[in-house]
């Protein structure tokens, strides 16, 4: 059976999502250079909201170019903390500092995804979702590191909301799949309407 597409991506999570949804999907690593292109978005003073979005395309463009024939989607989240953005952390005390930065405020989680085909982007969605920490104790903080690091290392802000991350929150406003890092609900209405998934 043929692929539905090609995701952009080694994210297991994103490609869970796809397949419990039904979708036939192939992965495959774009290798972008994230950091760099992250970093040169900041100096130019991109919002959070361009710099998923920039990241995204660059993933599905890259693919998409060695694949024209594919539907390739590429996927990127980022964390707005009051216009900052905020990366995976790199160690445990930068977990940490990232944590104690978002406790008892509300960040945005930004998750794009971008669609490729013939070598040309074809559709684009940025899902947002509101997200506000409680405000826990530095003694629960180190706790929660100690049981979850390196794990949550692979999240931006440092946690999952989907395992113990839930405990750092107090409110939650946005789709769930936004929340994971896919705008799953827009991609599957984009694939019905385009012919590619059975309506």
């Amino acid at each position: 059976m043929p692929a539905d597409l090609l995701l952009a991506s080694s994210s297991a999570i994103r490609a869970d999502m796809l397949r419990a949804a039904g979708l036939v999907i192939e992965t495959e690593s774009p290798r972008v250079d994230e950091d760099s292109l992250k970093a040169a978005l900041t100096l130019e003073e991109a919002s959070p909201r361009d710099i998923a979005d920039t990241l995204a395309e660059a993933k599905a463009r890259k693919l998409g170019q060695r694949y024209p024939e594919k539907l390739v989607l590429g996927c990127d989240q980022v964390l707005d903390a009051k216009g900052t953005t905020l990366s995976k952390p790199q160690s445990r005390e930068e977990a940490r500092d990232q944590l104690c930065r978002l406790r008892g405020e509300t960040h945005r989680l930004l998750s794009a995804a971008v669609l490729y085909h013939e070598a040309q982007p074809v559709w684009r969605h940025v899902g947002t979702a509101r997200l506000t920490m409680r405000p826990f104790s530095d003694s629960y903080l180190d706790d929660y590191l100690d049981r979850n690091w390196p794990d949550v290392g692979t999240s931006v802000g440092g946690y999952k909301l989907e395992s113990e991350g839930v405990r750092l929150f107090a409110r939650v406003e946005g789709n769930h799949f936004t929340i994971l890092g896919l705008p799953l609900l827009e991609l599957l209405a984009y694939l019905t309407n385009r012919g590619t998934i059975a309506a």
